[in-house]
């Protein structure tokens, strides 16, 4: 695992084996991050983030969060982002 010195990772926060965190990324609890996945500089993994194994998180991609929706109500949810998948920069996710 290689973690930025500059990065801010919750200490209940879930990464597994061979994870790593660029400069500037926030990785907040309620978060599971599978093995050998790539987090950019910048990003931001919000509260029920799971994402797979071997994935890249770009610069700047904001995954989870509340839902841009204009139904939701404040209700526990989660966004699921499968192994191997690609995630570029400035994308939101949630």
């Amino acid at each position: 695992m290689s973690i930025h010195a500059t990065a801010q990772i919750h200490k209940d926060a879930q990464l597994e084996k061979g994870v790593v965190v660029g400069p500037f990324a926030t990785i907040e609890k309620d978060t599971q991050i599978g093995a050998g996945t790539r987090i950019g500089s910048h990003a931001v993994i919000c509260q029920g983030a799971r994402i797979g194994r071997n994935c890249k998180i770009y610069t700047g991609a904001v995954l989870a969060g509340e839902p841009q929706d204009l139904k939701f109500k404040g209700e526990y949810s989660t966004a699921v982002i499968g192994d191997e998948s690609i995630v570029r920069e400035y994308v939101t996710v949630s």
